[in-house]
């Protein structure tokens, strides 16, 4: 009995060890949900801003992925600038149409910028969300997130964070498209 328990030990050390080796080197593994989100030049946005407005818009929602890090904090995991801020909280300058309201929650927070994934929208594009609670808004890509339009919407950590929510919040907020 003792033979076969040690054997049985043996083979399922080997096991493991031979689970460990890679055969072959892979590259590292793109999600669906980040590749949708990465924006690439060519990329189509659905808007009725100028290209001037649309660059300048680009400018303060778009910023560099945080560094990994294997307990970060919400200040660390937030790459925006101040005058990224200063300028996302700003009034908006050009007309805007209401989607609709939707629950709003954290989305990857390893996804810098200010975006609101969310089924109110079809198509990419820039826009605001709004916080009814206290008034407080931020300039957001929009990007579209499979769904009912009744479904919910993941938000960048910066973004919830200039308009004055709770990271663990589900808050109801509004948005809008420029």
């Amino acid at each position: 009995m003792r033979m076969m328990t040690t054997g049985a030990t043996t083979a399922l050390a080997v096991l493991a060890l031979v689970a460990c080796t890679p055969a072959t080197t892979t590259s590292p593994r793109v999600s669906p949900e980040a590749k949708e989100a990465a924006p690439t030049k060519s990329e189509p946005v659905e808007t009725s801003l100028t290209k001037d407005q649309l660059a300048a818009a680009t400018a303060i929602t778009r910023a560099p992925a945080p560094k990994p890090a294997a307990k970060a904090t919400a200040s660390q995991l937030d790459t925006t600038t101040a005058a990224q801020k200063a300028a996302a909280a700003k009034a908006p300058e050009v007309a805007e149409t209401r989607l609709g309201s939707t629950i709003a929650s954290l989305g990857d927070p390893t996804e810098g910028g200010f975006w609101i994934k969310t089924p109110l929208v079809k198509a990419r594009g820039i826009g605001r969300i709004f916080n009814p609670v206290n008034g407080k808004s931020a300039k957001v890509d929009l990007i579209p997130l499979d769904g009912p339009a009744s479904g919910g919407s993941q938000v960048s950590l910066p973004a919830l964070q200039l308009i004055g929510v709770s990271l663990t919040d589900l808050p109801m907020i509004e948005v809008y498209k420029s």
